[in-house]
C-alpha cells in the first residue's frame, strides 16, 4: 500500500482523507501493525490508489502479471519521446491504414494487440501531423480502460494540442480529455472542459458526445438538474443524427444517449432507473451495432447496478454477457476484475462467475 501511495504521489494524510480514515490508521497498516481483515476495505484502498485489488493482496505480483497485459511502459516511453525524430518516414496512406486498424482494435477490445502497436504508431504519426490527434486519442482511450488515467490525460492533452486550429478535431480530442479527467476523479474539470468544447464543435457526433460526457461529469458532481438539461440537448441531437457519419469515432446516437442516461442514474444512486434504462437499451434494434468495447463496458456497469440492488444472479449474467461480447474488456480491466471479486465474495458464485474469477486469477 505504501509503495502504490508513493507512486500516486499521495501523502498518508491524503490517502486517509480519501478513505475516511485517520492518518494513524494508514500509518499502522503500512507498517504492518494493523492487518486488513476485510476484503471490502482492500477494495476501497485499491479504488483510491487506482490499482487492481490483487496487487495489494500480493505485493510481489506486478500489475502486468495480474492483468495478463504488458506494454504500458513502452507507451510511456513513446509519449516521453515526442520530440524524437522517427526512425523512418512512413507514407501517409500507410500510416492512415494503421490508425484505422488501431481504431478497429480498440472498438473490438483487442487491447493486447493495441498495446503492442501503439508505440510504433505514435512514432510514425509524427511524420503525418493530421493523424496525431486520432493516435493520441486511441492511446488515451486504452489507457483509461486499463487503469492508467494520469498517462491517459497526458495523451489526451497532446491530442488537443495537435488539433489546434481545427474546432471539430479539438472537440473530438476534448472528449478523451474529459474521459481521462473523469477517471482521475476530476469531474468538475471534466464538466467545464466538455461544456466549453460544445460551443465550437460543429459536428453533431462530436458535440453530442461532449454533451454526454458533460452529463456524466455533472452526475458525479450530483447536479441532477444540469444532468437532465445536458441529456435533453444530447437527445435532440441524436434524434437528428443519421448515424452514417462517424468519422471521429464517437458512436453517438440514440443508444449512446440511453446508455448515458443509465450511467448518470447510476452515479446519482438512482439504481432502479439505471436498470430500467439498461433493459431498454439492450432491447433496441441498434444495440448490436454499437462497438463490442462499448457494449461490454456497459454490461460491466450494468452488473454493478444489479449488484447494488442485491441481484447477484443478474449481475453474474451481465458479466458473462460482457465476456461473450468482448473478453478482454472483462479480463483485463481493473474495474471489471474488482466487480468479479465482489460478486464472488457476496455469496455462492454462479458457474460463469466462478469461471471468470479463475480466468482472471482471483482464485487458485
Amino acid at each position: 500500500m505504501a509503495r502504490w501511495r508513493a507512486c500516486r504521489r499521495m501523502t498518508q494524510q491524503m490517502l486517509a482523507d480519501r478513505l475516511g480514515k485517520s492518518k494513524s490508521w494508514v500509518d499502522k497498516v503500512e507498517r504492518g501493525v494493523r492487518n486488513l481483515d476485510r476484503y471490502s476495505v482492500v477494495q476501497d484502498i485499491a479504488e483510491v490508489l487506482r490499482v487492481d485489488p490483487a496487487v495489494l493482496l500480493d505485493p510481489h505480483k506486478p500489475l502486468a502479471l495480474v492483468t495478463g497485459l504488458d506494454g504500458i511502459d513502452a507507451i510511456r516511453a513513446a509519449l516521453a519521446h515526442y520530440h524524437h525524430r522517427p526512425t523512418r518516414t512512413v507514407p501517409a496512406d500507410e500510416v492512415q491504414r494503421h490508425v484505422a486498424h488501431a481504431w478497429l482494435s480498440y472498438q473490438h477490445a483487442h487491447y493486447a494487440q493495441l498495446l503492442r502497436a501503439l508505440p510504433a504508431l505514435l512514432d510514425a504519426t509524427h511524420t503525418t501531423p493530421t493523424l496525431l490527434v486520432p493516435t493520441y486519442r486511441i492511446t488515451a482511450c486504452v489507457l483509461v480502460k486499463l487503469g492508467e488515467p494520469d498517462l491517459a490525460w497526458l495523451a489526451a492533452d497532446r491530442a488537443v494540442a495537435a488539433a489546434t486550429g481545427d474546432p471539430v478535431r479539438a472537440g473530438a480530442a476534448t472528449i478523451t480529455v474529459t474521459q481521462a479527467l473523469r477517471a482521475l476523479g476530476r469531474d468538475r474539470l471534466a464538466l467545464t472542459a466538455a461544456v466549453a468544447a460544445t460551443g465550437t464543435a460543429a459536428h453533431n457526433g462530436v458535440r453530442g458526445t461532449l454533451l454526454l460526457q458533460a452529463a456524466m461529469a455533472a452526475a458525479a458532481c450530483a447536479e441532477r438538474r444540469r444532468v437532465e438539461d445536458l441529456l435533453d440537448h444530447a437527445t435532440a441531437l441524436a434524434d437528428r443524427s443519421t448515424g452514417d457519419d462517424d468519422a471521429h469515432h464517437t458512436t453517438f446516437g440514440p443508444s449512446a444517449v440511453l446508455l448515458a442516461r443509465f450511467l448518470t442514474a447510476l452515479h446519482l444512486v438512482d439504481t432502479d432507473h439505471a436498470v430500467h434504462h439498461h433493459e431498454r437499451a439492450v432491447r433496441r434494434d441498434d444495440w448490436p451495432r454499437l462497438p463490442a468495447e462499448h457494449r461490454a463496458a456497459h454490461l460491466i456497469d450494468a452488473a454493478r447496478a444489479y449488484l447494488d440492488l442485491g441481484d447477484l444472479a443478474a449481475a453474474g449474467r451481465s458479466l458473462a454477457d460482457a465476456d461473450a461480447v468482448a473478453p478482454a474488456e472483462v479480463r483485463f480491466r481493473p474495474a471489471a476484475r474488482t466487480l468479479i471479486a465482489e460478486i464472488a465474495h457476496s455469496g455462492p458464485a454462479a458457474t460463469h462467475v466462478a469461471r471468470l474469477a479463475t480466468l482472471v486469477g482471483l482464485t487458485r
